[in-house]
């Protein structure tokens, strides 16, 4: 039994966002292994235990919710000795073999303890900030994980040397049973376009909402609704636990609010981890409007349910999507992904290839599989 800790000082269970989403996934899938999990964390409602993994609270680290970049990485300066002891004492205590330390900045990794534990890793699930992450490296991690080809890429095209730098997927959280072809059949024409996402401006959120108010826009969606009725679209947003600049969440979600209003499309708050994956599964389709994206858990999610996914052509998503859904190019905008969605969901063959196509490849990214992975860089 191996005993790993994973230290990302904003995770909480339900939180909107991908780092999260891929820790807790990983817990599960060393938990059905046999092996046990810690996870670290600095987050005021994080509970005792989450996905097989016990959850220690980060006591020395104390920063308002949500927090940004800057404010973070002020009160890490100022507290990094206190933080380190108590990282170290932590990993004393419960006798950890290895540190998964889950960002540069966010995961503490540009602190992380020198000699303990015996291995001490490194993702880099978004490149971040050029002075965490080249702090992060100079405390010369025994691995360092990206979720991507393209992650990876970017470190490179940034000046950063990834020659031994290793590709880790982010894991489902949960297996999804098989999706039924019959309901699959149905939701082609009869089910709602739907889209989760965070309020950020990388999410690609607001643009996507304003092209939805366009005349053309909402003439395909009458002609592609059922019963006269135009076809519904259903968003759900939910904060995270950081932002780019405090209150700019809000600030989305309001402008979003009123683009939903204008446009007729149901807006709803963020949807929990064990209720996601069946809301994406029952969708006829899901976008992912995001303009850049190092990873794509909310299509991964999406396409495990059976779901066909609509995102453009950047980042890791045509590499992760492959013939489970369409993909628009980025510099088409949003207009392009509204289009494809009803072209897909006109074409009875071409949406059902894309739906089973889109099952089987999530099969690759079960957390078993994926934790498998992790244990051949950690022991």
């Amino acid at each position: 039994m191996t005993t790993v800790a994973f230290v990302l000082v904003s995770f909480t269970p339900d939180a909107p966002a991908g780092m999260e989403r891929a820790t807790a996934g990983l817990a599960a899938g060393l938990a059905a292994l046999g092996h046990r999990t810690i996870i670290i964390t600095a987050a005021p409602a994080a509970p005792a235990r989450y996905a097989g993994a016990t959850i220690r609270r980060l006591t020395s680290l104390r920063v308002p919710w949500p927090s940004d970049d800057q404010t973070l990485r002020a009160t890490i300066t100022a507290a990094a000795d206190l933080i380190t002891a108590e990282l170290v004492d932590i990993y004393r205590e419960l006798q950890v073999d290895a540190a998964v330390y889950v960002d540069a900045l966010w995961g503490l990794g540009r602190i992380m303890p020198a000699t303990i534990p015996h291995r001490r890793v490194l993702v880099a699930h978004v490149i971040g900030h050029q002075e965490d992450l080249e702090l992060a490296l100079a405390r010369k991690p025994d691995a360092v994980l990206v979720p991507s080809a393209s992650a990876r890429a970017e470190a490179t095209a940034r000046g950063f040397d990834t020659t031994s730098w290793q590709i880790l997927p982010n894991p489902l959280l949960t297996e999804p049973a098989p999706p039924n072809r019959q309901d699959r059949t149905r939701l082609r024409t009869d089910g709602p376009i739907r889209v989760m996402a965070r309020p950020a401006p990388e999410k690609g959120i607001l643009p996507l909402l304003a092209a939805a108010g366009d005349a053309a826009v909402r003439a395909d969606r009458r002609v592609h609704g059922t019963s006269g009725a135009s076809t519904r679209i259903e968003v759900a947003l939910a904060k995270a636990g950081f932002e780019l600049t405090i209150g700019s969440q809000d600030d989305t979600i309001t402008r979003c609010t009123a683009y939903c209003d204008a446009a007729g499309i149901s807006l709803g708050d963020g949807l929990s981890w064990d209720t996601a994956p069946r809301w994406l599964a029952t969708a006829g389709l899901v976008i992912v409007p995001s303009l850049r994206e190092t990873f794509g858990l909310v299509a991964l999610e999406s396409m495990a349910g059976g779901t066909p996914v609509i995102a453009y052509r950047t980042g890791n998503l045509p590499a992760l999507i492959g013939d489970g859904g369409v993909l628009a190019d980025l510099e088409a905008g949003p207009r392009a992904l509204w289009r494809a969605a009803w072209q897909l969901r006109a074409d009875p063959v071409r949406y059902e290839t894309a739906s089973r196509a889109a099952y089987y490849l999530a099969r690759d990214y079960r957390p078993a599989h994926i934790a498998d992975l992790l244990l051949k860089v950690v022991s």
